[in-house]
């Protein structure tokens, strides 16, 4: 059972949160990923390409929209979890879980499951039919976790990048 710290806060981002999302991103996607995306997709993905991001993400937050962090007492930010509308067909009209990062000396803390739980909780009280994320095939402790969090894979489709080509599942939490 995780154990979950509850010293942890779970606030909406601002947009002063940018540039250590962006850091937050690439130090866990690059770990994520160490042994699944080519060398060339680790060297391109650094904080000045997320950052952007990062700051569009957070300007306009919106019910059923937006952007989460967790902190702990000194405001460092711990956990992140963005969503959205999704414009790709896979996701069948539901929410969009667009990211969800939490940091490497975070994990195993339980601010995976409140961050997702959260913005779960939001989307369908904004009235959508429900939450979807896309994860890609081979991320095995990814895809365990969304399990026991009660997602369903639906589907599947391949990535065309920007940085990499990659084979994901589709992975919903229908309304219900």
């Amino acid at each position: 059972m995780t154990q979950i710290d509850t010293s942890i806060l779970i606030r909406r981002g601002r947009r002063e949160d940018a540039a250590n999302l962006a850091k937050l991103h690439v130090d866990v996607w690059r770990a994520t990923y160490a042994s699944l995306a080519p060398v060339e997709a680790k060297t391109l993905l650094d904080e000045a390409r997320r950052l952007p991001y990062w700051q569009s993400a957070l300007v306009l937050q919106e019910p059923g929209k937006g952007v989460w962090v967790a902190v702990d007492a000194d405001e460092a930010i711990r956990g992140v979890i963005s969503f959205d509308a999704s414009g790709h067909p896979a996701f069948e009209g539901r929410r969009e879980i667009k990211h969800l990062y939490v940091a490497l000396d975070a994990q195993g803390q339980g601010i995976g499951q409140r961050l997702l739980q959260m913005a779960i909780s939001e989307c369908r009280t904004a009235g959508a039919c429900g939450v979807a994320l896309a994860v890609v095939r081979q991320n095995a402790l990814a895809r365990q976790f969304y399990k026991k969090m009660g997602g369903v894979e639906i589907g599947g489709f391949t990535d065309p990048g920007p940085l990499w080509r990659s084979d994901n599942i589709v992975v919903a939490w229908d309304n219900g």
